[in-house]
């Protein structure tokens, strides 16, 4: 039996069993009466109904008879046409009897009720992996065979998909479709609109068994629970390395393709476009992220998210050896260093290791003596541009960190940290020679020499050798004959802070040193030290009494 498609010209129709189907744009489908199904004479394609044939003719004719009065979007069928307007009317008629979730297509329905089902009837002939959606399976597949058919027409990446290169090539025109009802943020792919909604309702329905960690999405959750099973399911084929997600997979293999994105302005090459787009607020200063509770604007949403932290006082990451908690995942894996005592930076002078490489940066200005901080106010010069920023609020007398038991002010967080471990008692750094306990890594660090009998700080003018800086610094002034610290009330100088403390409770009559024996007050520890010779009868000699003040 032959058929033939009648177009502009006439065709003989070889048989008088068939009927003809007229379709638009002056074309005929001719269609044999004796098949129990049509069969399109273009592709071979069948179809168990006229319709469904007429429908498909289409495809081929490149016809698109069907306009959207919205948005002038065109398509061949009206079923797709009546589809694409929900979008612009955000109509969901078909529902989920078990979650409630709303869909445009009953297509998209059938396949979100597989999750509540847990069917997967799309299987791998590979590693007979299984998958709930057919288009799951098709990217699957080309996992196996490397195939990437369709390429970018503006800089040649290929994709498995031509849906991943449509979303692709948005990053060339720029295109954001989806916008956010709320707040009218624009996104150039409808999954972040879908993750960034969330951010509005806050809703985390996905929860880890394990720890109770709550996720908005099942893949988040999914990504998460490799943290528990150590599963890293994605290899990279060129050097073999592991990873628990396809995006560090991706980020590392740039290493072998060398594949980067420079900075227009200073030309600092980055791995991922979205750290090119932060570090480019750099020169731009745009700080476009900022905090609900004290107005502080950042350049990043992590560093916001960090940043928040402060003042929820969250500690999401913790330490499984000794359960310290942590507000970054960063301070997390700096901490470990210290039970696995690991030091992966090393100075190039002197091959010092250090566990920070922020510590090998202030060590190494040792070996350079440079201080590229200055300040803009006097002029005085700092390595680290934390010590300049500390530094500058004795300018603006700025102190905005309180104690919440005595309600002193500091003007450096840190500071005030180590002040509370005045009302705690608390000595976290301790000794392992002696056991002795100290409030602050940097005591701790100067007691240890006493051990070691390390004196690495010499006067310049008599050689004379110190353990601590600040020895040194008390001590030079004996040569200089400088007093840097003068009191308010008298106007006397001291070369010591410790002594202007203790010449001040001469004014205020403060003696807070006593003696159990006698009852008797003193305003300085070396008084009563002085005081207890007389009742030991033992002789003082000079030099003898402790140089404490306070």
């Amino acid at each position: 039996m032959e058929t033939y498609i009648k177009t502009n010209e006439t065709h003989l129709i070889s048989d008088l069993n068939v009927e003809t189907v007229d379709t638009d744009k002056n074309v005929e489908i001719v269609i044999d009466k004796n098949k129990e199904y049509f069969e399109c004479d273009i592709c071979g394609e069948n179809f168990f109904q006229k319709l469904f044939l007429k429908k498909h003719f289409h495809s081929h004719t490149k016809e698109k008879p069907y306009s959207c009065i919205v948005c002038n979007k065109e398509f061949s069928q009206k079923g797709h046409l009546n589809v694409h307007h929900r979008t612009h009317t955000k109509e969901k008629p078909y529902s989920c009897d078990v979650c409630g979730k709303g869909f445009s297509q009953r297509r998209d329905l059938k396949v979100h009720y597989r999750i509540h089902t847990n069917e997967k009837p799309y299987s791998c002939n590979v590693c007979n992996k299984d998958f709930s959606h057919k288009s799951n399976l098709n990217v699957h597949l080309q996992i196996h065979t490397k195939e990437k058919p369709f390429s970018c027409d503006v800089c040649g990446k290929g994709f498995s998909q031509t849906c991943d290169l449509k979303v692709h090539y948005r990053v060339h025109t720029g295109e954001k479709p989806f916008s956010c009802d709320v707040c009218n943020k624009d996104f150039s792919q409808r999954s972040h609109l879908n993750e960034h909604f969330l951010t509005h309702t806050n809703e985390k329905p996905f929860s880890c068994d394990l720890c109770g960690k709550k996720y908005p999405r099942e893949d988040k959750l999914k990504q998460h629970y490799r943290i528990h099973t150590n599963e890293k399911p994605f290899s990279c084929d060129a050097c073999g390395k592991i990873f628990s997600r396809k995006k560090y997979l991706k980020l590392h293999f740039r290493i072998h393709t060398n594949e980067n994105f420079s900075c227009d302005v200073c030309h600092k090459v980055f791995s991922q476009k979205c750290h090119l787009d932060v570090h480019f607020r750099t020169h731009t200063n745009e700080k476009p992220y900022s905090c609900d509770v004290c107005h502080k604007n950042f350049a990043d949403k992590s560093a916001l998210n960090g940043h928040f932290r402060t003042h929820t006082n969250e500690k999401p990451y913790s330490c499984d050896i000794c359960g310290k908690n942590f507000s970054h995942a960063k301070s997390l894996k700096l901490h470990n260093r210290t039970h696995t005592n690991e030091k992966p930076f090393s100075c190039d002078v002197c091959a010092k290791k250090y566990s920070h490489k922020s510590a090998l940066n202030v060590h190494y200005q040792t070996h350079t003596d440079e201080k590229p901080f200055s300040c803009d106010v006097c002029g005085k010069k700092y390595s680290q541009k934390g010590a300049l920023n500390v530094h500058y609020q004795t300018h603006t007398n700025e102190k905005p960190f309180s104690c919440d038991v005595c309600h002193k002010e500091f003007s450096y967080k840190g500071s005030l940290k180590v002040h509370y471990r005045m009302h705690t008692k608390e000595k976290p750094f301790s000794c392992e020679v002696c056991g002795k306990g100290f409030s602050q890594t940097g005591n701790l660090a100067a007691h240890y020499r006493i051990h070691t009998d390390e004196k690495p700080f010499s006067c310049v003018v008599c050689n004379k050798e110190f353990s601590i800086q600040s020895h040194l610094n008390r001590h030079f002034r004996t040569h200089t004959n400088e007093k840097p610290f003068s009191c308010d009330v008298c106007g006397i100088a001291f070369s010591q802070t410790g002594n202007l403390a203790a010449h001040y409770r001469i004014h205020r009559d403060e003696k807070p040193f006593s003696y159990d024996v006698c009852n008797k007050n003193f305003s300085r520890k070396s008084h009563l030290n002085e005081h207890f010779l007389i009742h030991t009868n033992e002789k003082h000699y000079p030099g003898e009494v402790e140089n404490d003040f306070l």
